[in-house]
C-alpha cells in the first residue's frame, strides 16, 4: 500500500475557506439556513477529507465529487425538493467565490 500524499496546500486552503464559511451559518443563519448548511456540511466534510489524501486533488474534482453524492442522497428522497435547491444553491455559491480566488 503506498502512502498517502497530501493535497496541495492551495486545495486544503479552500477546503479550509469553505469550511469556515459553512460554520459561519451558526453565527449569523436562521434556522433553515443552519438546517441546509448543516447537511452541506455533512456531505462536504466526507468528500473533502477524502481528497485531502490526494496528491492530486482539485477544487473541480470536489464539486464532481459533491455532485455525485448530493445527488444520490436526493435520488435517495433524503430532502424535500424546496431544501434541495437551497442545498445546492449554497454549495454553488461557495464554489463560485472559491473559483474566483483559485
Amino acid at each position: 500500500m503506498q502512502p498517502h500524499v497530501p493535497a496541495p496546500a492551495q486545495f486544503v486552503a479552500t477546503v479550509e475557506k469553505i469550511d469556515q464559511s459553512l460554520d459561519a451559518v451558526v453565527d449569523h443563519g436562521s434556522d433553515n439556513d443552519l438546517f441546509i448548511a448543516s447537511y452541506l456540511q455533512g456531505h462536504f466534510a466526507v468528500e473533502a477529507r477524502k481528497l485531502e489524501l490526494d496528491s492530486t486533488a482539485s477544487l473541480t474534482q470536489l464539486a464532481d465529487n459533491m455532485q455525485r453524492s448530493l445527488s444520490q442522497a436526493f435520488n435517495n428522497n433524503e430532502l424535500e425538493e424546496a431544501d434541495q435547491q437551497a442545498v445546492l444553491a449554497l454549495w454553488q455559491k461557495l464554489l463560485a467565490a472559491n473559483n474566483e480566488e483559485a
